[in-house]
């Protein structure tokens, strides 16, 4: 069956499908003064158990990230997080680098041998699309969803994080929170009312499944993100 012949089929399956009614009853309008809210739903039940120790947290993201296609490295000092950059660089052929000037960041970006784009001193978008790979920061990482939490103020503005083809993240232990609360709970706690102008939730590499249900990786964003945390 050709494309053409499979979308007009599908069109035709969802014409058999009864369509809603619109004459049903209007819900009760509320006195003056009353208001009314939807019933709280629950949906903690829909996600995860983390378990209370670290080693939960770290499995937990682990497992998330195998299945969100994240590679995780969870390294034991900053040496071997740099063997791991050496590693990254040397197997995809990295010329151009991105990164801030992070704590963390600026002198691990600094040791790979590469020119390095920093977003903190301006820069052209087209300069910073051709770059292999972009290094920043975070502000957490959620063992729960496998989900990394960065800011503008932690990764160096708005587009580090989105250009480059490959994302990859700097983060450290004390940064794995096991979920969605406590990462905002910790935003709250290092920012209070100066919230960063961007706050992103990267729940893996960018994709897509909208054509014909098929998955793209690098549809919006970088096509591959690595986490490397110690």
């Amino acid at each position: 069956m050709n494309p053409r012949d499979t979308i007009l089929a599908r069109i035709r399956e969802a014409l058999r499908t009864p369509a809603a009614r619109h004459d049903a009853p209007a819900p009760p309008t509320p006195a003056r003064g009353e208001t009314t809210a939807p019933p709280a739903r629950d949906f903690t039940g829909l996600l995860p158990r983390v378990g209370p120790r670290f080693e939960d947290w770290t499995a937990a993201f682990a497992a998330a990230s195998k299945e969100l296609r994240t590679e995780f490295v969870l390294c034991e000092t900053e040496a071997q997080v740099r063997a791991e950059l050496l590693r990254l660089r040397d197997a995809a052929g990295w010329q151009r680098l991105a990164a801030h000037r992070g704590r963390w960041v600026a002198p691990l970006a600094g040791a790979l041998d590469r020119p390095v784009l920093w977003t903190d001193d301006g820069y052209d978008k087209s300069a910073l699309e051709v770059c292999d790979a972009g290094l920043t920061g975070c502000d957490a990482l959620v063992a729960q969803t496998g989900t990394v939490v960065v800011t503008s103020a932690s990764a160096g503005g708005r587009a580090l994080n989105v250009l480059p083809p490959h994302h990859v993240v700097l983060a450290r232990r004390e940064q794995l929170v096991p979920d969605l609360p406590t990462a905002f709970r910790r935003l709250e706690e290092q920012y209070g009312a100066s919230y960063p102008s961007m706050i992103s939730l990267i729940t893996g590499p960018s994709r897509t499944g909208d054509i014909e249900r098929i998955l793209v990786l690098g549809a919006h964003g970088p096509k591959r993100l690595t986490v490397l945390c110690w």
